[in-house]
């Protein structure tokens, strides 16, 4: 694994990770990764696409692993949403000047598949091949401006960096509702325990979000599921939606057929979904992940 850097917002500069396949590369495979999480903790998924062929590549999203600085800390952000997604347009140009003739499909999970539903129709001309969206969804509009409302209310009270419990338990305090006796409160990620006991462990996984961090992925929700923004995406453009029906952020299974047909009512043409029985949130973690694997490389053979 290869890792670098570009120039980010104030002093920060934003990580990446690439990864080479041993032959001729035959595509490249952009991962956007989780909220609370970072870029090489997809190693493992990202050494199956080499296998394939795919020059794998992917950042850690402002203030997450080592994107951060005493300006941006860990779980803050400057600029909004348009930076976070903005971020991921350049490393996507930064490959593509290295790589200029291959097909490039982005891999989005959790909060990076909200991103890569905001690249689409921020940037239509980018060139891509392909998209995967793991680990989606679709929020009523209600929740979504209660949840941006709380983060500007709390915010002129305690500051954008600061942390809000009750923020914390709005986002993820029933994620684990319909787990019973759940043995930590990171259940709802995966049924691989070994898997589950990694994240807890893991200094860099699982911070509580800022209110600035917790306002934009509002926002960005919000835009995502904004006509005028949808019809802007490529029509003709691939999108493969995948998800576990026991994942609460994809309303075990409604939002992501919401987020699909909502997709189709905006004239995107080329759209398949993959229910997963009994899988959480983490599908590259999760017990079944050899049959995830497979389908993945399966779908993305169509553009090598």
């Amino acid at each position: 694994m290869k890792e670098f850097q570009f120039p980010g917002r104030k002093n920060a500069w934003i990580h990446c990770c690439q990864w080479l396949p041993e032959g001729k590369p035959l595509g490249v495979v952009q991962i956007l990764h989780g909220i609370a999480e970072y870029a090489a903790r997809y190693d493992t998924l990202a050494r199956v696409f080499t296998t394939r062929g795919y020059v794998v590549t992917a950042e850690d999203h402002m203030g997450h692993g080592v994107s951060i600085c005493p300006e941006i800390p860990r779980g803050c952000l400057e600029g909004g949403w348009s930076a976070l997604v903005s971020d991921s347009f350049q490393l996507l140009q930064i490959t593509k000047e290295q790589f200029p003739n291959l097909p490039f499909v982005l891999y989005g999970h959790s909060m990076g598949s909200f991103m890569a539903r905001s690249l689409l129709y921020r940037y239509p001309q980018a060139g891509l091949q392909a998209v995967i969206l793991s680990g989606t969804g679709w929020m009523p509009k209600s929740v979504l401006l209660a949840g941006r409302a709380l983060c500007r209310a709390s915010a002129r009270r305690i500051g954008w960096d600061a942390v809000s419990p009750a923020l914390d338990k709005l986002m993820f305090g029933s994620y684990n509702k319909a787990i019973p006796a759940a043995r930590t409160p990171w259940d709802w990620l995966s049924r691989d325990q070994a898997e589950v006991d990694r994240y807890v462990a893991d200094p860099l996984l699982g911070f509580s979000p800022s209110l600035a961090l917790a306002d934009a992925l509002f926002d960005g929700m919000l835009q995502n599921e904004t006509r005028s923004n949808l019809i802007q995406m490529p029509k003709e453009l691939p999108l493969l939606f995948i998800s576990g029906d026991q994942d609460p952020v994809g309303s075990y299974g409604a939002g992501v057929r919401q987020t699909l047909e909502a997709f189709r009512k905006a004239g995107m043409k080329d759209l398949s979904l993959k229910l997963y029985p009994g899988a959480r949130h983490e599908l590259h973690n999760e017990l079944n992940r050899q049959e995830v694997q497979a389908d993945l490389l399966s779908f993305l053979d169509r553009f090598r």
